[in-house]
């Protein structure tokens, strides 16, 4: 079920008006749930792609449907996969960590539709309740309950790297610094990486920044770079020892290093990683 007008509790009992309308794209203040990279407590990460009796790819049947439902709404609520991704990250905290995967999808969804006026929250709720569900449900979904006043751009190929007539920056083998700001909006720097110093290791040309992209602010290409970083730079000297992390970083998120002497990273090994022409 979705709702553009939620109580605090995230459920329709009670449901209020939001006192001030969410701006563009629903922006929030500070970070949001979804930003899980680094955290401890969440327990391994299941990979198997099989269950156990042998059937591939989705564990349960309604799986395969969300996964159809965001290829069919593709060109019409959902513009383009940073759009998408900014969606489910906007969804209900709770319903976040307890609904799974392809939950989160559908909360994403149904947040996009009705944004697009695709369909109504109130036709969502009627159906949801005709097939069982309880009013008293919390609600994945959070859409505007005001229409975004500018739609992201529709992606026209699976392939976002792009021409870029500027120059990088930066060169391989540069020591920067990722920025420490608090990000207002979809980003695909992690909160994990943020001031931390790392050595550049590769330069992958220029890619549709997400940034961006996922607010209807366009597609505004920025260079790419893979930059390395010590297990202590990020997280201490608890770290597992000889942990390296790469990270795609593009070039609005970092700076120039310019303090190198307390620096963990510079004995970190310059090398070519492979290049995903897709994302």
């Amino acid at each position: 079920m979705t709702c553009d007008q939620c109580s605090a509790d995230g459920t329709r009992s009670g449901v209020k008006r939001q006192a001030k309308a969410q701006r563009h794209y629903g922006r929030n203040e500070v970070d949001g749930v979804h930003d899980l990279g680094g955290k401890h407590g969440f327990g391994a990460v299941d990979v198997a792609l099989e269950d156990a009796a042998g059937r591939s790819l989705f564990h349960a049947r309604w799986h395969a449907r969300v996964f159809a439902m965001v290829r069919a709404l593709g060109g019409i609520a959902i513009r383009n996969t940073d759009q998408f991704r900014h969606a489910v990250e906007r969804i209900d905290p709770v319903a976040y960590l307890s609904h799974g995967y392809y939950g989160r999808w559908l909360g994403g969804i149904e947040t996009l539709a009705v944004e697009a006026g695709v369909v109504s929250t109130e036709e969502i709720t009627a159906r949801a309740v005709a097939l069982g569900a309880d009013a008293r449900d919390r609600i994945a979904a959070r859409p505007m309950h005001m229409r975004p006043t500018r739609m992201p751009e529709l992606s026209s190929t699976s392939v976002a790297r792009r021409e870029l007539a500027t120059s990088p920056s930066f060169v391989v083998g540069d020591l920067v610094r990722t920025r420490r700001d608090v990000l207002p909006h979809h980003t695909r720097l992690p909160t994990y990486a943020r001031s931390r110093a790392g050595r550049i290791t590769a330069y992958r040309g220029a890619w549709v920044f997400p940034d961006t992209n996922a607010m209807g602010d366009g597609e505004r290409p920025q260079h790419l770079y893979t930059v390395a970083f010590a297990g202590e730079e990020l997280w201490g000297a608890g770290t597992e020892p000889g942990i390296t992390v790469h990270l795609d970083l593009f070039e609005p998120y970092v700076v120039a290093e310019l303090v190198v002497a307390e620096l963990l990273v510079a004995e970190l090994p310059v090398a070519e990683l492979p290049l995903a022409e897709q994302r």
